[in-house]
């Protein structure tokens, strides 16, 4: 049977800066979307000052979560990681959390910043094309942050591309 809606992996990046912030942030993530199937390597996030506001120093994991989802939810996976964002510590963040997808051709990410690369969806959330995959490796686009520019989170994103391949194949039989 045919699908309605897109089947994505759903994922997310989380900056933080200490491990106990990653693990409350797994906790959190994993309440709503359940256990992850697979946690990237962590990877010290030093291309960029923007969130400074959070710490001098942060690390970025990627979590994939388990079964194929409907991509139309990407504006409620925002959502909840803005709630968990706020309840991380206050009156400024501690983590940062980047929910998106991944299938076959795209890793999308959700934004509440507009730009001109960015497509409103709703509620406040815009989504963006961040990396495509293009003659077997990821691509990155003018725009495309310097840390996903890198390379430096393509093996995990090639790893959930093949677990969505297989999923999406076994979905359509």
């Amino acid at each position: 049977m045919k699908n309605k809606f897109p089947l994505v992996k759903r994922i997310t990046g989380i900056l933080y800066p200490d491990e106990d912030f990653r693990d409350w942030s797994i906790h959190k993530l994993s309440e709503i979307w359940g256990e992850p199937e697979i946690v990237s390597d962590p990877v010290a996030f030093d291309r960029t000052n923007y969130y400074r506001d959070i710490s001098e120093h942060l690390t970025r994991i990627f979590l994939c979560f388990p079964g194929l989802v409907d991509a139309t939810g990407l504006v409620e996976w925002k959502h909840e990681a803005i709630n968990i964002e706020s309840q991380s510590r206050q009156p400024i963040r501690a983590v940062n959390i980047d929910p998106g997808y991944i299938d076959g051709a795209r890793l999308i990410l959700a934004s509440t910043k507009d730009h001109a690369h960015r497509i409103w969806l709703r509620d406040g959330i815009y989504a963006e094309v961040t990396m495509r995959y293009r003659f077997k490796n990821w691509a990155s686009f003018d725009y495309t942050f310097p840390d996903f520019r890198s390379g430096v989170y393509d093996n995990f994103l090639t790893q959930v591309r093949k677990i969505w391949l297989r999923e999406i194949r076994a979905e359509n039989l």
